[in-house]
C-alpha cells in the first residue's frame, strides 16, 4: 500500500481525494456495475419525467435524471486511463513480473 493511500478513508464515510493511479479487476466490476446503476436510474428518471403531467414533478425528474447522468460521466472519466502505463509506473514487488 502506498503512503498517499487511506485504506479506512471509504470506509469511515471519508471521501478519498484522488482516485487510484491503477484500476484493478475488482475497481472495474464496481466500476462497471455503478454505470449500470447510473445508465438505469438516469433512463428511468427521463422516462417518467415525459410521463409526467405535473410540472414540478417533471422538473424533479429531469433534475434527479441529470444528478444521474453527471454521475455516470464522472465514473466514465476514470476509466480513461492507461492501465498498462500506470501499472509501469508502480514500484514492482520482489517475485513479480507484468509479464505472464
Amino acid at each position: 500500500m502506498s503512503p498517499n493511500t487511506n485504506a479506512t478513508a471509504g470506509q469511515a464515510g471519508v471521501p478519498i481525494p484522488f482516485p487510484p493511479r491503477v484500476i484493478t479487476t475488482k475497481d472495474l466490476s464496481y466500476l462497471k456495475d455503478a454505470l449500470s446503476w447510473e445508465l438505469n436510474a438516469f433512463k428511468k428518471m427521463h422516462f417518467f419525467a415525459g410521463q409526467a403531467t405535473d410540472p414540478q414533478i417533471k422538473q424533479a425528474l429531469d433534475s434527479a435524471g441529470q444528478m444521474h447522468q453527471a454521475h455516470y460521466e464522472q465514473l466514465l472519466k476514470h476509466l480513461q486511463v492507461d492501465n498498462n502505463a500506470a501499472m509501469a509506473g508502480l514500484p514492482k514487488q520482489q517475485g513479480q513480473s507484468l509479464s505472464h
